[in-house]
Parts: structure tokens; sequence; C-alpha cells
């Protein structure tokens, strides 16, 4: 009885811990949520992976809903550019849920969803790479072009935000870590590095609460684990929002370069 006890008192010790952590990068950098959070979960703690995706949604909405706070307190986050993204990803998600719900019933849903979260991380680690080059591309874009760029920029926008939408409905990666490489491009000039982690956060909150609220009705989500991992996410990612708005652009973009690179690296080998 009392080692029963002990090991669950350790085992939710470890999910706060494990909060904590990844709070801290997500109020650091605006990314870490989906794509450090799922992976601890599956390959370090043993959660089954609908069941990971499930409660990182919901983990996602309410640990960048703190830190979202802090930063639109500071004046940080992009109010059209959030306009725009969201009125692609909201019926994309709600969309791919619809599709979920199918699959689910069907064989092989863990194999699809494994796939899909090494192929995430894979492809969003690459991206990261080569994220100086994108935004000199943008750059360039933005200057040569000048009207042209601004023509198709809310329609480039509302279709980024529909592709974030249904993966991070599938795997709960992509909000932040691919969200704030497409910023990068779309907005080479308007979004400061505050900025972009600001806007980045902000959009990933509504999405998050749909995609998670989807799982939710199909059964997907771990109220005991999601608690554990609150206990430790909000104070981390409130003081780590606090030390993203000080710290100097340079530093914040090799932050995020740095955990996609990791995190996409081993999942693809474990996988």
């Amino acid at each position: 009885m009392l080692q029963n006890i002990t090991a669950n008192v350790s085992m939710e010790l470890t999910h706060s811990l494990a909060g904590f952590l990844v709070g801290m990068l997500v109020g650091f950098t605006g990314v870490g949520g989906g794509a450090l959070m799922t992976p601890v979960l599956i390959f370090l703690l043993g959660v089954a992976p609908h069941t990971a995706v499930g409660t990182d949604l919901l983990f996602a909405s309410l640990t960048k809903g703190a830190g979202g706070w802090v930063y639109g307190a500071r004046g940080s986050i992009d109010w059209l550019v959030l306009r725009r993204l969201s009125l692609g990803s909201l019926p994309a998600a709600a969309i791919t849920l619809l599709l979920i719900k199918d699959i689910e019933a069907g064989k092989g849903f863990e194999t699809v969803l494994l796939q899909s979260l090494g192929w995430m991380l894979a492809v969003t680690g690459v991206t990261m790479i080569f994220r100086s080059r994108l935004h000199h591309i943008g750059q360039w874009r933005r200057t040569v072009a000048p009207e042209r760029f601004k023509q198709v920029q809310p329609a480039l926008t509302v279709a980024a935000g529909a592709l974030l939408g249904v993966l991070v409905t599938l795997t709960s990666v992509g909000a932040g870590a691919l969200g704030a490489v497409i910023l990068l491009y779309l907005y080479p000039y308007r979004l400061t590095p505050k900025k972009l982690v600001g806007t980045d956060i902000a959009h990933a909150i509504p999405l998050t609460l749909v995609a998670g609220l989807g799982h939710l009705t199909l059964g997907n989500i771990d109220f005991a684990l999601l608690g554990s991992l609150l206990m430790g996410s909000i104070p981390g990612v409130l003081l780590g929002s606090r030390l993203g708005v000080s710290i100097n652009g340079r530093c914040l973009q090799n932050a995020i370069a740095a955990i996609l690179m990791f995190v996409g690296v081993r999942l693809v080998l474990n996988g």
C-alpha cells in the first residue's frame, strides 16, 4: 500500500517536473509544447499515443494561455496576423477531428499517428535549420515586389493556418514550431522576435483548445496526467515568458532552432 502511494507520488512529481520544463521552454521561445511534450509522454513516460496527443493539446492550450497573457500585456501580439491564422486553422481543426473520429474506428490508427508525429518533427527540424534562409527569401520578396507580396499575404496566412490546423489536431505538433518558421517567411519585417513569439503563442491557444476539446469527445484525455503537468507548467510558462520578453532576438531564435532540431532527431531515431 505504502509502496504504491510512494510510486504514485513519484510519478506525479515526474509529470509536474516535465510540465515545468516544457512550460519554461514554451514561455521562453513560443515553441516546445507539442514538439517536446508529446514525445516525452509517449517515449519516456509510456503514455498511449492517442492519449498523449489529446492530453497534450489541452495542456498546451492552458499553458500557452498563461504565456499569452504575459505577451499580450506587454503588447507583443500582432492581432491582425493572429486573426488571419485563426481564420484558417480553427475550421481546419474541426474538419480534421471529424476525420480522426472515422479513422480511429478502424485498425492501424496508432501507427498512422506515430508516423505522422515522426514526420512532423523531422520536417519541423529541417525547416528550422533553414529558417534564416527562409527569412531572407521572405525579406527579398517583400523588398523587390512589395505590393504583390502584400497582396498574397492574407490568403497565404489563412492557408498556412489551415495547414497548421490539420497538423496540430492530428499530432499536437506545429502550432509553435512550424508556425514560427511560416510567420518568419510571410512577415519578415513586420514581426520582431518578441512579436513572433507572442503571436505564435496567442494563435496556439484557440487552436489547441478546439483540437483538445475535440479529442475530449473521443476519450483521448487523461485528466490526472493533465493536472500533474499543469501544476508544473503554469509557473514554468509564466517565468519563461518574463525571461522571453527581455532576451535579445538572436538568442531567442537560436533557442527555438536548438529545441526543434534536438526533439525532431530524437523522435525520428526512436520511431
